[in-house]
């Protein structure tokens, strides 16, 4: 089982998608670091792949939760390319992608980054965060982005991982909603002026 930590109270099935979704500002992208900083905790694998922010930011952000030196903590940088930032490669803890549109890089990246923690530090538990879905919805249509989810949904289910998708309630239409959310075990609502709550698909 995974343990959520205090924000959510909950312990979930290794395998399990949820999507973290609520109106901009409301804590969605620190709630879904919070709870891999659980795991991190615990000796588990923490991967974020960012499609708003630099690895820098991410990493910077994360630390403020825990010391992620020496930790298998890593992330997908789908952002710093695509702005033509320097000459940026590949190293232990930042992959990146050419742009939010490259969902195979994206899926590569995370295989690339699930590997190098089994081999080098034989971490076996993982947990995974993306922020954010609205962001791959802005560059390409709502069909494409389910089937990358679908695949990349079930590779997190496949290695008994578990992962976080953060979206944007109020930037989609219910259409786009409501099929997003079939693909996922549970959905994380945040609102300005409560705490989280999860609902499970099969509660």
């Amino acid at each position: 089982m995974y343990d959520l930590g205090p924000a959510l109270d909950v312990d979930v099935d290794p395998g399990t998608n949820l999507l973290v979704s609520g109106p901009p500002l409301t804590g969605k992208r620190a709630l879904a670091l919070d709870v891999l900083a659980e795991g991190t905790d615990r000796g588990e694998g923490a991967i974020v792949v960012t499609t708003k922010d630099s690895a820098d930011r991410v990493l910077d952000e994360f630390a403020l939760r825990i010391g992620s030196e020496d930790r298998p903590v890593a992330v997908v940088d789908c952002v710093t390319r695509q702005h033509g930032i320097g000459d940026v490669r590949d190293d232990d803890r930042v992959k990146y992608t050419s742009s939010p549109v490259d969902m195979t890089g994206i899926g590569i990246k995370l295989s690339e980054c699930l590997q190098a923690f089994y081999r080098d530090q034989r971490v076996e538990r993982n947990r995974i965060a993306m922020h954010s879905l609205s962001t791959l919805l802005m560059y390409s249509n709502l069909q494409t982005v389910f089937r990358f989810l679908h695949v990349f949904t079930g590779r997190i289910q496949s290695v008994d991982g578990l992962g976080l998708f953060c979206i944007d309630s109020t930037a989609h239409d219910d259409r786009t909603t409501s099929t997003l959310t079939q693909l996922f075990d549970g959905v994380v609502e945040t609102r300005d002026d409560a705490d989280p709550v999860l609902r499970l698909a099969s509660a």
